[in-house]
């Protein structure tokens, strides 16, 4: 029997005033799997993105985790049911240092509160350092060790990047959503930003759902590449498919497949 996909998008309609920025838009997310959200500007991906963090209400539609409707959720539910996300335009804590912007992504699963923390109750002392530990794991996976504990203000853009990743990793999602990670990256940083998405997946047990401009990251690690179009899909497969697709070729890659 077939295993049930993790990630489930059926029929999504969203609407800013006149505008139709998802139309029926349905695909499906398997565990363990890596999948590209690509298209032109425009065609819809922010949005989608922001319906699958409940920042947005779709119209109609549905989305499932497990089977299990998101709609009913709160934006600060997201987190907790295994939906980590980073932002195309880095969004972290610039006066806190490495360790406390990572840190920040462990306490959205816990279970502390301002008075419990302040009395230094043993569970709470015990939830800080455990918080403490998953970000410092994290920070080693990411190689950001040697600027843990610098604030993330004087950092260069790539290194942010990974800071974000370490952030929303460590809230232990089971799907990743990546918002242009590769967005001011030089080629060294590409490639192994390339890596970094693989060994999430292969390592920490990750699903990765990745919106990006990069042709050539996209088709490279995505086991499936979804492409819309003025917020419809308009292809849904293998990246060797994706890319000889003449619909694709037409509205967004600009020249045939080799």
């Amino acid at each position: 029997m077939a295993q049930p996909p993790l990630l489930s998008v059926q029929s999504l309609t969203a609407r800013f005033g006149g505008v139709l920025a998802l139309d029926s838009v349905t695909f499906e997310l398997q565990r363990g799997s890596i999948t590209g959200l690509i298209g032109p500007n425009g065609a819809g991906k922010t949005t989608l993105f922001n319906c699958l963090g409940r920042l947005h209400a779709p119209e109609s539609g549905e989305i499932l985790l497990e089977g299990e409707s998101l709609l009913r959720l709160a934006s600060h539910q997201i987190a907790e049911i295994g939906i980590g996300r980073t932002f195309q335009n880095v969004a972290l804590f610039p006066s806190l240092t490495v360790l406390q912007n990572v840190m920040v992504g462990a306490h959205t699963r816990s279970h502390g509160d301002l008075l419990s923390c302040a009395l230094r109750l043993p569970w709470a002392v015990r939830e800080e350092r455990d918080a403490r530990d998953k970000a410092l794991e994290l920070i080693d996976f990411l190689a950001l060790d040697s600027v843990k504990n610098l604030p993330v203000a004087v950092l260069p853009f790539g290194t942010l990047k990974r800071v974000e990743m370490a952030r929303a990793l460590a809230a232990r999602p089971k799907l990743l959503l990546l918002d242009e990670p590769a967005g001011g990256l030089n080629h060294l940083e590409l490639t192994a930003l390339g890596q970094l998405i693989r060994d999430c997946r292969d390592q920490r047990n990750v699903s990765v759902l990745l919106v990006e401009h990069h042709m050539n990251l996209v088709m490279e690690i995505s086991d499936r590449v979804v492409v819309l179009n003025f917020g419809k899909r308009i292809a849904d497969g293998a990246p060797a498919e994706v890319r000889c697709d003449p619909e694709v070729v037409r509205a967004y890659l600009g020249s045939a497949c080799p």
